[in-house]
């Protein structure tokens, strides 16, 4: 409001400024006055537009930062080797494979979140990378359903190609997910 104020201001100082400065006939001079009133208010009429457009242009374009923090949390699954539950576990030792054959072992899954969970398996961090292939793991519980606070048993079988050659260790991380 402050801009819109000064143009008037402006425009009122200008026309006291042409009234004064110019000496001409009575009738030239209300012609002349005229024009300028009508520059004038044309000029006043675009600067305020300028302005307005500056501020709605400024208020478009500003931000305003909202710090904000949270939890996600993840499917909560527990991995034992017994039914009950009572046996936690955190690694699976495959022993020694022979080149042609598979190794089995179940695992039982739990799920200790509060809503059912699809589960997936996936494979990481494989030592040496080059065993991924020649080595497999796969169980049967992919995409499987697992209703809150049941339990169900996962085979899983690794199985070694008969062609593996020069891969004497390995080792990888069995990731097991549920997504709700």
């Amino acid at each position: 409001m402050v801009s819109l104020l000064s143009v008037f201001v402006c425009i009122v100082c200008a026309l006291m400024f042409i009234d004064s400065s110019l000496s001409l006939d009575a009738q030239e001079s209300n012609q002349l006055k005229k024009k300028a009133i009508v520059g004038l208010i044309i000029a006043a009429i675009a600067i305020a537009g300028l302005f307005l457009t500056i501020a709605a242009s400024g208020v478009l374009v500003s931000s305003q930062t909202i710090p904000n923090s949270g939890v996600i949390t993840s499917a909560n699954i527990d991995l034992y080797s017994d039914y009950s539950g009572t046996q936690s576990i955190s690694s699976i030792s495959w022993g020694t494979v022979t080149p042609g054959n598979s190794i089995t072992r179940t695992v039982y899954v739990k799920n200790t979140g509060n809503a059912p969970l699809t589960l997936s398996m996936t494979k990481t961090n494989w030592v040496p990378t080059s065993a991924n292939g020649p080595i497999t793991l796969v169980w049967n519980q992919e995409s499987a359903v697992l209703n809150v606070n049941q339990v169900v048993a996962a085979t899983l079988t690794l199985s070694v190609s008969s062609s593996t050659n020069g891969i004497t260790t390995f080792s990888f991380n069995i990731v097991i997910s549920g997504t709700g």
